[in-house]
């Protein structure tokens, strides 16, 4: 293999990692946001139940 191919091949491993990291962080960000909009779900249904 020439050194061309070998970078070639490692630009390519690198970059696919990074994205493959990327994505679970947005996973991650859709969950948290997810999990804190139940939460201010809850919150105010228990709000509601104690004003009647």
């Amino acid at each position: 293999m020439t050194f061309k191919t070998l970078t070639t091949a490692a630009v390519l491993i690198v970059s696919g990692l990074a994205l493959a990291g990327c994505g679970n962080t947005i996973r991650g960000m859709g969950k948290d946001t997810a999990n804190a909009v139940n939460a201010t779900q809850a919150a105010g249904q228990d709000v509601e139940r104690a004003a009647q």
